[in-house]
């Protein structure tokens, strides 16, 4: 499978521990891995597909927190603490997971290299967490739209080794991702583009200028 930081990051013994209790499963477009507020499923593994992490406001409203690619691994949270699922996980297409049962994961749990690992894991996710309330609080809605971008060209939070040059994301996607409106992120993209750090297409955002958006991101 594709790989990313945290189990490239493994030592050798518990990824192999980890495949060998891992079920495939295939999942169809639309279809839900969870529902926010479910009791039951696993820690899954990303093969192939993408999956969208949302949260829905009290007025309706759906924020996209994150995007989920090949090499992801998710649905620790509720692993590791026993709580419900805190949000939904669907598929965007058509996609193939590992899945590890709460069984094996517990089992997988009792190996001092695999609970290191998690924490690792965890650990992540609360610094990545952490920035983006500090760019919701702290920096202006351009090198917000910067950061994410580069952030998309990762993966999102897969943490890919590599980065693309370009990102597949509709404006309307971006902008619930930033939690702004379309009319807000259309200015900010149309400056980008004017800079010539961007090109757009339908559903693409090309890089043209990478180093130009890094230091519009504040990364460089």
């Amino acid at each position: 499978m594709s790989i990313n930081t945290w189990f490239d990051g493994l030592p050798l013994v518990e990824r192999k521990a980890l495949l060998a209790v891992a079920i495939e499963q295939e999942v169809s477009p639309g279809e839900a891995v969870y529902r926010r507020g479910d009791a039951s499923g696993g820690f899954y593994g990303v093969l192939s597909g993408v999956f969208r992490v949302t949260a829905s406001g009290e007025d309706g409203r759906e924020g996209i927190l994150s995007v989920l690619e090949a090499g992801h691994w998710f649905g620790e949270t509720s692993m590791v603490d026993g709580e419900i699922r805190p949000h939904d996980v669907v598929a965007l297409q058509a996609g193939t997971l590992l899945v590890i049962t709460p069984r094996d994961f517990q089992a997988l749990m009792q190996r001092i290299g695999f609970v290191q690992g998690i924490s690792v894991l965890l650990a992540t996710r609360v610094r990545g967490l952490c920035g983006l309330v500090e760019d919701s609080m702290l920096r202006s809605t351009r090198t917000r739209v910067a950061r994410r971008l580069i952030s998309l060209a990762r993966g999102d939070m897969t943490l890919s080794h590599q980065s693309r040059s370009g990102v597949q994301v509709s404006h309307e996607e971006l902008a619930m991702m930033l939690g702004v409106t379309r009319q807000t992120l259309a200015k900010e993209l149309k400056y980008l583009v004017g800079a010539g750090a961007l090109a757009l297409g339908y559903g693409h955002i090309e890089f043209r200028d990478t180093e130009l958006l890094k230091r519009e991101a504040a990364l460089a």
